[in-house]
């Protein structure tokens, strides 16, 4: 499945409760979403699994791949098409030998230190960041800026999707930085049209 990072949107349960999971994803993606991750901290893997595997379906003949956060398990019994991992989720390598060579396989980076250390072989895409704070992310490291997320795009050997705190207004200094587009949580799955907020991330 062709990989394309324009608009990235990470789910929220909490978020998403107003309009559900399945119709605030498939809203978005009518708005121009381009990925959609599934990621829950809270639901055990039998209801990511279950969530996930609405999703798919919801999604199916879209275009549009669903990746999983941070959980392998679920990756694989969904069917979902990759799975997005930390620093601190587990390895690379054991990663792609359960996903198999098809599934799309991404990695949070947030340093220049952790560049060096890429596994590029084994990976598709980085998730750079964060930006900015966010409080959908407690523990995340230091803000970036658009100046350290540039510096992290120039020494990236993969694509690159921007996380943290972005909004629409921030699509063209995103782009400046050099990433391939925006991850993006409570600027569609918080507002009261998901289509509309999808859609104003593609600016005339």
């Amino acid at each position: 499945m062709r990989l394309d990072l324009s608009l990235y949107l990470v789910t929220d349960p909490g978020l998403c409760a107003d309009h559900g999971l399945v119709e605030t994803a498939v809203a978005a993606v009518r708005g121009g979403a381009t990925v959609i991750q599934l990621r829950d901290k809270h639901a055990d893997d039998g209801e990511m699994i279950d969530q996930a595997r609405r999703l798919k379906d919801a999604l199916a003949g879209s275009g549009v791949p669903l990746i999983i956060n941070d959980r392998l398990t679920v990756a694989v019994e969904s069917g979902a098409d990759g799975l997005h991992i930390g620093q601190d989720d587990g390895g690379v390598v054991a990663a792609r030998a359960a996903l198999g060579d098809q599934a799309i396989l991404g990695l949070s980076v947030q340093t220049l230190e952790q560049m060096t250390r890429l596994d590029v072989e084994r990976l598709d895409y980085l998730g750079l960041g964060p930006v900015f704070a966010t409080p959908s992310k407690q523990d995340h490291a230091a803000p970036l800026g658009f100046e350290g997320l540039a510096t992290l795009v120039a020494a990236s050997p993969l694509p690159g999707v921007a996380i943290g705190g972005l909004k629409a207004e921030h699509v063209a200094a995103t782009r400046q930085a050099g990433a391939q587009g925006l991850a993006v949580i409570s600027a569609i799955c918080g507002m009261p049209d998901p289509e509309a907020a999808a859609r104003a991330f593609y600016p005339d």
